[in-house]
């Protein structure tokens, strides 16, 4: 079983026990260092595939919080030339890293879905 998760403006293909690093999630979706997220795009069973419109309905991926971390260092450089100008900017980008720990969703999503 995976599905596919949006967060942060990204897509992510997952499966129960992967272990990913996403934007820094909002405050009201981490509490006690796990993360609840409803933005399932589709979800792939052994028997059926559920597409979301944009969504898929009464489906939840249950996400342990592992750490909070900072992205590699990138260099922003700019440069006019025969003016004198240079501007040098550097940006590092605040992450988490999570674990997919269950992939759930009711039944009552199923059945509406298939009809």
């Amino acid at each position: 079983m995976f599905a596919i998760l949006e967060t942060g403006g990204k897509q992510y293909k997952i499966a129960e026990g992967d272990i990913l690093e996403v934007e820094l999630l909002p405050e009201e979706l981490v509490k006690k260092n796990t993360a609840s997220l409803s933005t399932v795009l589709l979800i792939q069973s052994d028997k059926d595939v559920l597409i979301g419109d944009p969504y898929v309905k009464n489906a939840k991926v249950k996400a342990k919080v592992l750490d909070e971390i900072k992205a590699k260092k990138i260099h922003i450089y700019k440069m006019k030339s025969k003016k004198g100008y240079r501007k040098s900017q550097g940006h590092r980008q605040k992450l988490h890293k999570i674990q997919i720990e269950k992939i759930e969703i009711k039944a009552s999503a199923k059945t509406k879905e298939t009809e």
